[in-house]
C-alpha cells in the first residue's frame, strides 16, 4: 500500500519541477552544435515572410523571446539585449527574435502588440518572428525564453545556450559575466573556432502549446 503514495508524492515533485523557472528538460527536439540548422519559415510582426535559407551566407542569431519573463527583462531592461543585437548587427549578422508562446500563454502577443513591444524595448532585431504553433522552437529544441543560436554562412549551428555565464535575473550581473554571444564573435573573427560552442540556457520555460 506503500507505493501508491509514494508513486503520487514523486508525481507531485515532477509537476513542481516542470513548473520552475529553470527548464533542464524539454518536450523538444535537439539540434547539435556544428550540424546544419534546420530550415524554417515564418512571419514577422509586420507579415514579412523570412525563410532561414533566404540568409545563407550570413550569419544568423535566433533569440528566444518573451517579455513576460523576468529573465528576458534582466537583459532588455538594462539594455544589455539590445546592445548584443547591435554589436551582432555590425557584423554583418541577422537578428531573429522569436516568440513561441502559445495563445494565452505568457509571453504571447498580436502583431500589434510585438510592434508596440518592439518600440518600446528600443530592440535592434532585425525582425520578430511570430511561432504561435511552436513549429521553430520545437525543431531547435528551445528551452528557454532567452535560449541563443548563432548559424554561420554554411547554415550550420556555431554556438547555442545561454545568452552569458551567469544565471540569474539581477542586472548587476550583467557586467560581471561573459556574453556567450559576443565573445563567439569575437573568436569568428579573429578567425578561430568559437571555443564555448555549446552551453546550457538560462531562463523562463518556453510557453508552448
Amino acid at each position: 500500500m506503500k507505493y501508491p503514495k509514494i508513486a503520487t508524492a514523486m508525481l507531485g515533485m515532477v509537476a513542481i519541477i516542470g513548473l520552475s523557472g529553470f527548464s533542464t528538460k524539454s518536450k523538444t527536439g535537439h539540434v547539435t552544435t556544428g550540424s546544419p540548422a534546420p530550415n524554417f519559415t515564418a512571419k514577422d510582426s509586420n507579415g514579412k515572410e523570412h525563410k532561414l535559407s533566404d540568409y545563407k551566407g550570413k550569419y544568423v542569431v535566433l533569440e528566444w523571446l518573451n517579455h513576460g519573463c523576468p529573465y528576458v527583462r534582466k537583459h532588455y531592461d538594462s539594455g544589455n539585449m539590445q546592445k548584443t543585437q547591435a554589436e551582432a548587427k555590425k557584423k554583418g549578422a541577422v537578428w531573429l527574435s522569436i516568440v513561441s508562446s502559445a495563445k494565452g500563454k505568457q509571453g504571447y502577443m498580436t502583431p500589434e502588440e510585438t510592434n508596440a513591444a518592439i518600440k518600446k524595448n528600443k530592440s535592434n532585431a532585425s525582425a520578430v518572428l511570430l511561432d504561435t504553433d511552436g513549429k521553430i522552437g520545437v525543431a531547435y529544441g528551445a528551452k528557454t525564453t532567452p535560449h541563443m543560436f548563432i548559424i554561420d554562412p554554411k547554415g550550420k549551428v556555431a554556438y547555442q545556450g545561454a545568452i552569458d555565464s551567469i544565471r540569474s535575473t539581477d542586472t548587476d550581473d550583467i557586467i560581471k559575466a561573459e556574453n556567450y554571444v559576443l565573445t563567439a564573435f569575437k573568436e569568428i573573427e579573429s578567425g578561430s573556432s568559437v571555443k564555448t560552442a555549446s552551453t546550457e540556457p538560462y531562463g523562463c520555460g518556453v510557453k508552448y502549446q
